[in-house]
């Protein structure tokens, strides 16, 4: 299988699971990145089964929209379910890594600090992502923070403490290539090399005591609850206690 059909099969097993175990005229948490896309798309046309939906970034919302999804701000939440401590049932959305128990890292598509956000007002978080993302520890795949742009030199010198070497994320092409990456809260992002994080939720709680840090990419705090793993020649369906 190609990369683009290894993340199909996986949207596909994900769509099969909320419309399983969500009643209708619920709300849904939709994630961020190439594996949601195809999760949205193909969950396009059962789109009336929920109420609406809540998304981590602005293109997603743009995408959810342009498909007939109903689309609510999180900040919405409180007012229709006041008595929902976690309005969502579940959140879906992909990983750039996870280890065996769950802990992941994302924020490869710059949505880091929305999806924690959304993923926090979860009950069930569903990860999907390919076999190719399933490491022993985690650090291979740089980790994302997300920064006040003031702090971004008092940051990068902080994190050399762990050993870690941060550089800031650039536009890659078109006419603002060359600048810093802005995320939809107006921030940069750090991509921190060289680390071999293995103790994920310590390390996370660590570097958002940084001055200047706005959100972390790693989600050990807030990790998977089901991992539905795509390879050659299945999904394989991963729960974590």
């Amino acid at each position: 299988m190609t990369q683009d059909e290894l993340k199909q099969s996986v949207a596909q097993a994900a769509c099969k699971e909320v419309l399983e175990r969500m009643p209708a005229g619920q709300l849904l948490g939709v994630g961020t990145g190439s594996t949601a896309n195809w999760f949205i798309d193909l969950l396009a046309p059962q789109r009336q089964h929920f109420a609406g939906v809540v998304s981590s970034s602005l293109a997603s919302t743009e995408r959810l929209l342009k498909l007939g999804f109903t689309v609510y701000d999180a900040n919405q939440l409180p007012e229709l379910f006041s008595s929902e401590l976690l309005p969502l049932p579940i959140y879906v959305d992909g990983a750039d890594e996870i280890n065996p128990q769950g802990h992941m890292i994302k924020g490869g598509g710059a949505a880091l600090t929305r999806e924690k956000i959304i993923a926090s007002m979860a009950k069930q978080f569903i990860c999907i992502c390919d076999a190719s993302k399933q490491v022993a520890v985690l650090g291979q795949f740089p980790l994302p923070i997300e920064v006040i742009p003031l702090a971004e030199s008092a940051v990068t010198k902080a994190l050399q403490a762990w050993g870690g070497r941060a550089v800031l994320r650039m536009i890659k092409s078109g006419k603002a290539a060359g600048q810093p990456l802005l995320t939809d809260n107006g921030a940069w992002i750090l991509d921190v090399h060289g680390l071999q994080i293995t103790n994920p939720a310590q390390l996370e709680n660590e570097l958002n005591q940084i001055a200047g840090v706005i959100s972390v990419g790693l989600f050990a705090q807030r990790k998977a609850d089901l991992l539905l793993l795509g390879s050659e020649t299945q999904v394989e369906r991963i729960t974590f206690n």
